[in-house]
This record gives structure tokens, sequence and C-alpha cells, in this order.
């Protein structure tokens, strides 16, 4: 069960954060203010479901890996830790002032300088939760099942 809940809340977490990246860098190609004020609105609405999702894998991944060790649970230990500061310290926090702003019609250098924060922690997030994937699929044996019959096909 708690291994199927921390690969549920790790998918999750993946898809809502590449959901707000995706959606940002649309919304800012467009150029309405309208728009970039609804997805950042989005994002907020959002962080009520990908900080519960973040916290429930984080949880569970502790517990499953009490009775493991190795390089690949002590590099999925490190990532968390970052993915976790990099919520709490940079994307958190931009995304209530990238929203303020955004509703005061304020897209000047502040706005675009912390837009690019955002993305620029937003990319690395995903990258880390692709390779924590990645990690756990191959701590439960599914990656290189996938690979073994790939090459049989």
């Amino acid at each position: 069960m708690k291994r199927t809940v921390h690969g549920i809340a790790g998918t999750l977490a993946l898809c809502l954060v590449s959901t707000f990246f995706i959606s940002t860098m649309l919304a800012e190609l467009s150029g309405n203010a309208e728009v970039i004020v609804t997805v950042k609105r989005g994002i907020l609405y959002g962080l009520a479901l990908l900080i519960p999702s973040i916290a429930a894998a984080g949880g569970t991944g502790n517990f499953l890996a009490r009775s493991r060790g190795g390089r690949i649970v002590d590099g999925k230990k490190r990532r968390m830790k970052f993915i976790a500061m990099n919520g709490i310290l940079v994307l958190t926090p931009c995304a209530f002032v990238l929203y303020r702003l955004a509703s005061r019609g304020e897209f000047g250098p502040l706005f675009v300088g912390l837009q690019t924060v955002e993305l620029l922690a937003g990319a690395t997030n995903i990258y880390l939760l692709i390779r924590m994937m990645r990690d756990g699929l191959r701590l439960t044996g599914r990656l290189a099942a996938a690979r073994a019959s790939s090459r049989e096909s």
C-alpha cells in the first residue's frame, strides 16, 4: 500500500509541477495579462494539491527507504531534500508574489525577474522529480523489465 501511495504521490507531484511550468510558459508567450493572472491563480490553487503530494511522496519514501540502503536510495534522499527546500524557499513564495503582481497589472522588471527565477527553479524540480521516478522504477525492477521487453520486440 505504501509503495502504491508513494508512486501515485510522486507522479502527481511531477504532473503538477510540469503543468504549472507549461501553463506559465504558454501564458507568458501569449502576452495576455488576463491569461497570466488566471494561470498564476491556478498555480496558487494547485499548491493545495502539490504540497500534500510532495509530503506524501517524501513521507512514504522515507518509510520505504528504512529497510533499504545504497547509492540509489541515498541519491533519492538528497534530491528530495533539495526539491522540498526549492519548493518551500523559492517556488511557493514566487507563486504568491507573482500572483499579487500579475493581479495588479505590474509586469515590470520585478515580475520578469521573479518569473525567471520561478521557471528555473521549476525546471530544476521537474528534472529532479524525473530522476526520482527513474530511480524508483529501478529500485522496483520495473525499469529493467521495461528495457528487456523493448529489446525483445
